[in-house]
């Protein structure tokens, strides 16, 4: 099989991560931070190193701001509904994946939020001057900036977003940019970063982080409250980080396998990877442009976007392309809606979606020629 789903999930994962996952698994038993016996002081030591080294891969000045959750979703959530208070305004760009929207959208019925969803123009950038203009209207609360399209791999203008933002806070939605594009938040003005680590990260499923500025901890209602291993002889929950935020039993596993996912890519290198994978899709896309009945969404100009390519064939619906890739030419890709409905209504793709190529790490160039040439096939075929 061809693998071009990465986008909804990297594979295969690296050896160093698998091997990190199962060593933890087979040789560490106990909880971190709850008890006092070998195998738990062991588990400790390693949930306090995959945070500091996560904390030193984003710029963070102090682990203590890395919150450990399932995912982005979890993360993204926990800003949200943790923040926003009756009446708050919130501004979303048109490019939003449903882990904003759909709680955005929530908390709109069950709050009265007011929420602006900023325009983008057909590539998926956020329009400046709306953005300006709204700004001049009313600042929002929080503004929610989706960094990287799922849909069409679209990278944010986000020098010029933030030069505008002044008190506004921002959270950025970080799952397809983190381990693709450098970020570093001791140098920018993010208040909020929201990832997962099974994506660009190499980690394993049901791994995520919160990154947050100092002092908005105490604004944060934490989502989950329970049993930390600390400040036991109390009923209410800590009030000082991680633990504010973490309770019950730490997904150690998946923890230690996204700092070796960490460690890979320290090692490969975050431009080596970016520019191998940008590549393949440029490839891809150098075979296909031409077709007349092949429509390419997303950046003309490919630097501003990563690789991530969503396509129609004129005549047949994403799913069926996306089926023919996989039984005729065993071509794994990802068509519909992909959990982005704006994304889609702001390209002109609503309802019936794109076929989505995404490309990582582990794809060769053989790969990339392969996966156009059986688009080519099946459009040609029609």
């Amino acid at each position: 099989m061809i693998y071009l789903d990465q986008a909804a999930t990297s594979f295969p994962k690296p050896t160093e991560v698998v091997e990190a996952v199962a060593s933890s698994l087979r040789n560490i038993p106990g909880s971190p931070g709850r008890s006092a016996h070998k195998g738990a002081i062991e588990a400790s030591r390693l949930l306090f190193e995959a945070r500091e080294k996560i904390a030193a891969f984003i710029g963070a000045p102090d682990s203590s701001r890395i919150i450990f959750t399932s995912g982005a979703t979890e993360s993204l959530n926990l800003v949200l509904q943790g923040l926003l208070k009756k009446g708050d305004r919130v501004f979303a760009t048109g490019m939003e994946h449903n882990a904003v929207a759909r709680v955005l959208e929530q908390l709109k019925k069950e709050r009265g939020l007011e929420v602006i969803y900023l325009p983008c123009d057909q590539e998926g950038f956020l329009i400046l001057e709306e953005y300006e203009k709204a700004l001049r209207q009313k600042p929002p609360k929080i503004f929610c900036l989706n960094l990287v399209s799922n849909v069409t791999g679209t990278v944010q203008p986000f020098h010029e977003i933030i030069t505008l933002k002044e008190e506004t806070l921002l959270l950025v939605d970080a799952a397809q940019a983190i381990g693709h594009l450098p970020l570093d938040v001791g140098a920018l003005p993010i208040d909020f970063l929201a990832f997962s680590g099974h994506k660009g990260l190499f980690g394993p499923p049901g791994t995520g982080v919160l990154y947050l500025r100092e002092g908005l901890e105490t604004d944060l209602r934490p989502l989950k409250f329970g049993g930390t291993g600390s400040r036991s002889e109390s009923l209410k929950q800590p009030n000082f980080l991680p633990d504010r935020f973490e309770c019950g039993t730490p997904n150690l596993p998946g923890i230690v396998g996204l700092a070796a996912g960490v460690d890979f890519i320290e090692k490969i290198g975050l431009m080596r990877i970016h520019r191998h994978e940008t590549a393949l899709a440029d490839i891809f896309l150098e075979k296909i442009r031409q077709h007349p009945k092949i429509k390419i969404y997303g950046p003309r100009d490919r630097v501003k976007a990563t690789a991530i390519v969503s396509v129609n064939i004129e005549g047949l619906s994403p799913s069926e392309v996306a089926r023919r890739l996989n039984e005729e030419f065993k071509i794994a890709v990802r068509p519909g809606l992909h959990c982005a409905p704006l994304a889609h209504q702001t390209i002109g793709t609503f309802p019936q979606g794109t076929v989505r190529f995404s490309f990582g790490y582990f794809n060769r160039l053989t790969e990339a020629e392969r996966a156009a040439e059986a688009l080519l096939s099946i459009a040609e075929k029609k």
